[in-house]
């Protein structure tokens, strides 16, 4: 964006706007006391033109502000919040044309209801604050809701890798090696390899790989399993086919520097799993699944385990496939992180096509609904001390009345002593997902009434509760009062 060659036209415009209203002036009475043209100063409070010195002196003369005050990029408290957010650079950070935002339209809205965009702007801010959301977790909300916009669906990458597949001569019939990826990478982009024991520093306990861009070497953890390094051998090989300069250097990242970094990282892990997960391969072995009227668990344990990637991998690549190839667009994706003996459960990533739907995150602590198959698995894979337990559910959430056929997959984190994940799909049922899905009225899938919070859930006797239902009965209470309110007013009318 060119925020900031225009910034300094905006806040003078905003200024001059402010200057005038103070004054009880309309355009058309500041164009006559200043002998300027309407339309030029319209242009100036809209941001579009910046007036000469002299031009400037007459206006501070007529509107009494002291030229220095006219000049000043310092804007009153008032408008502050808007000046604040322009000089942040953090409109600049995100390409808003992914949302179909111009900066003519931006530089528009700003200039043309300015007390109303800085009302909003506070807001946001303070709701910022009191959530304590982060820049990181503001660019990751962005990032979810162009995927989401989307449906997580992207033909081009999907193309890029046939194109590839094709340069290099790999066939997406069959399943890419580990030694093929590590090929590619050596040969055909110069890269060096390098096994390191990243443990030794507790720092880095978390991260898989490191690529260290001037020796063109890559530096991976002894840690990552045959299915991660394979995962993180694609994506580094996504990063050079796609031409990618402004890229992220470890995996999981601990830093980025500008949003383009993040959306390129989402680029390259989509590259990673077409390439492992070829879509029509996958779509013909989700037919065979879809279609059996009583499969066993560990039948969806093998589909994945066919395919030699990790359960988070597959489960990500069901969430670009269903929606496009599947016509199931309403569904959602969760990663849920636990410790072992605490009495916290997580969610570290999720996303929803097409509707913000349950579940979803929550930033107050509440404690997320102890019945979620995504909660479950975690405590069966505990209990059963498995490394890989999988269970399905269908979960009809208590608020919406919506329900929705979740698998889930619950797996130790190798790079969090005593941690358990669990990594969940939930699609919406339908009559879609009915014709497809042989297996849906199949009695052995449990059906299970569910909430999001327990602090939010009226699912009365529930056995599996955590905490009271404090923010529906404070809900309740407040609509009890206005009801009562309501009635005095009618009575005294």
């Amino acid at each position: 964006m060119n925020l900031e060659r225009n910034y300094i036209k905006l806040i003078f415009g905003l200024k001059l706007k402010q200057a005038r209203t103070n004054r009880n002036l309309s355009l058309f009475g500041l164009a006559k006391i200043t002998g300027l043209s309407k339309s030029y100063l319209n242009e100036i409070e809209k941001g579009k033109k910046y007036p000469k010195t002299d031009k400037i002196i007459l206006l501070s003369e007529k509107l009494e502000v002291p030229y220095d005050n006219m000049v000043s990029l310092k804007l009153d408290n008032n408008l502050a919040p808007i000046g604040e957010i322009l000089k942040s650079g953090i409109l600049k950070e995100i390409p808003l044309e992914l949302f179909g935002i111009q900066e003519d339209d931006l530089i528009d809205i700003i200039a043309n209801a300015p007390a109303k965009v800085n009302a909003f702007i506070s807001t946001i801010i303070e709701i910022a604050q009191h959530y304590n959301l982060s820049r990181e977790s503001f660019f990751l909300a962005s990032l979810r809701s162009y995927q989401e916009a989307q449906n997580n669906y992207f033909e081009n990458l999907e193309q890029k890798v046939e194109h590839f597949a094709k340069a290099f001569h790999v066939d997406l019939d069959l399943q890419i090696s580990l030694d093929e990826l590590k090929a590619i990478l050596v040969e055909e982009y110069n890269y060096k390899i390098i096994e390191l024991v990243f443990s030794e520093h507790e720092e880095l306990g978390d991260l898989r790989s490191i690529f260290v861009p001037k020796s063109k070497t890559l530096l991976i953890s002894t840690d990552v399993d045959e299915f991660q390094k394979a995962f993180i051998f694609a994506k580094e090989i996504a990063y050079n086919y796609l031409e990618i300069k402004e890229r992220l250097y470890t995996f999981s990242w601990i830093k980025f520097d500008n949003f383009d970094q993040v959306l390129n990282n989402f680029y390259a892990s989509y590259f990673a799993g077409a390439l492992l997960l070829p879509k029509k391969k996958l779509i013909d072995n989700l037919n065979l699944f879809v279609s059996r009227e009583a499969p066993k668990p560990q039948e969806f344990v093998q589909l994945i385990s066919d395919f030699k990637v990790s359960p988070e991998t597959f489960y990500q690549r069901l969430t670009n496939i269903l929606p496009k190839d599947f016509q199931l667009k309403n569904l959602f994706f969760l990663r849920m992180s636990h410790k072992v003996g605490s009495g916290n459960y997580k969610i570290k990533k999720e996303l929803h096509i097409t509707n913000q739907q349950e579940p979803h995150a929550n930033e107050m602590n509440e404690h997320y609904c102890r019945r979620w198959v995504s909660v479950k698995t975690i405590i069966e894979s505990i209990k059963q001390n498995k490394n890989h337990f999988f269970d399905a559910q269908i979960s009809r959430y208590e608020n919406s009345n919506n329900e929705y056929l979740v698998f889930s997959s619950a797996t130790p984190d190798p790079f969090k002593k005593d941690h358990i994940r669990s990594i969940s799909v939930g699609i919406l049922i339908t009559p879609t997902l009915k014709k497809k899905f042989k297996f849906i009225d199949n009695e052995s899938i449990i059906k299970q009434v569910v909430g999001v919070t327990c602090e939010t859930c009226a699912v009365k006797n529930c056995l599996e509760r955590a905490a009271a239902p404090i923010q529906l009965e404070r809900k309740r209470r407040n609509e009890n009062t206005d009801l009562i309110v309501n009635s005095y007013i009618q009575k005294y009318s």
